[in-house]
């Protein structure tokens, strides 16, 4: 780890002075693992994320096992997970896909639930087997049924900066989609990049189009993928903004099943790296956060794809010759 004083803290005007981290490793990150994680690892993995500091944790999806094989152990899992709530006062929402993943989620006490929807037709279609409008339909009871129930519901919005299938989608089509979904009663609403093609400008068009529709920069949170390396710098525009939630993954893991072109997700601890640097608070102990990613990837079997851990990581020790 660093012992230097590094990164240098050097502020930037115009830069919020906090920002919240919402974790999705353990969901977003692992939901793409061909090999299933046993449910003590992930628990011990969402445990050590709290640890480290992150009071955003993503822990699981309530869909069927057969869409999302890696996450069928949600009901198992959940319940691992509730001394984190009570002692650490972390947050642990969870994807519901429709109104049964929401019973499963509430009978377990989730206080904290997302709804994933599209931009785009092409992948609505293929994610969730129905239209843009069939969809939001379908969002509509759950978020009527949870907000009833006093839980917090984020809205995803994947596809918003480009589609593998549709190519570019318009930024007024976003608009529309994204309005439509907070206007189901959404308390929060997060951007997907799920292909990782937008770039700084893109975003700051995108974030004052929203605005001008009546979407306040305070309800929204952005999630970058790095197929192309631009995560941190459209983060940094999207900071530039005023936005100050801001998802990413422990590690870099992530993907998406349904978009094959979709790489990892950003990796939190390059975002700490940077906004460290920045001077920027996030309550985030880097290095337990470097010493659990690098546990994780031993159970997972290969290296980090993260920069910043493998940076401060020390190489493994040659092996000794001697007799």
């Amino acid at each position: 780890m660093s012992t230097q004083g590094l990164p240098m803290k050097v502020p930037a005007p115009g830069l919020p002075a906090r920002v919240r981290i919402h974790e999705v490793g353990a969901r977003d990150g692992l939901q793409n693992e061909k090999e299933t994680v046993p449910t003590e690892v992930k628990a011990e993995f969402i445990h050590r994320l709290a640890a480290a500091g992150l009071t955003t944790i993503e822990a699981t999806s309530f869909v069927h096992p057969k869409w999302v094989p890696q996450l069928a152990d949600a009901e198992a899992l959940f319940p691992l997970l509730g001394d984190i709530a009570e002692a650490r006062e972390v947050s642990l929402p969870v994807l519901v896909p429709n109104e049964r993943g929401l019973d499963r989620a509430l009978a377990l006490g989730a206080r904290s639930i997302a709804v994933f929807g599209s931009a785009t037709e092409t992948f609505a279609a293929r994610n969730l087997n129905r239209t843009v409008d069939e969809s939001l339909a379908m969002f509509e009871p759950v978020v009527a049924r949870a907000k009833a129930e006093k839980v917090h519901v984020r809205g995803y919005l994947s596809m918003c900066f480009g589609d593998p299938w549709e190519g570019a989608v318009p930024v007024a089509q976003v608009v529309k989609v994204a309005k439509a979904l907070m206007d189901l009663g959404c308390d929060e609403l997060s951007l997907g990049d799920t292909i990782g093609v937008a770039t700084p400008g893109h975003v700051t068009t995108l974030l004052a189009a929203l605005n001008r529709s009546g979407v306040p920069t305070t309800t929204i949170g952005v999630h970058f993928h790095d197929t192309y390396g631009q995560a941190l710098s459209n983060t940094l525009a999207a900071l530039q903004h005023g936005v100050t939630t801001v998802d990413a993954s422990a590690g870099g893991l992530g993907g998406c099943p349904y978009a094959k072109s979709a790489t990892g997700n950003l990796a939190t601890e390059d975002l700490v790296w940077m906004l460290d640097g920045l001077g920027i608070e996030t309550g985030v102990d880097l290095a337990a956060l470097t010493a659990t990613s690098v546990w994780l990837a031993e159970h997972l079997g290969r290296p980090s794809p993260s920069r910043t851990v493998r940076a401060l990581t020390p190489p493994p020790s040659p092996p000794s010759h001697k007799e």
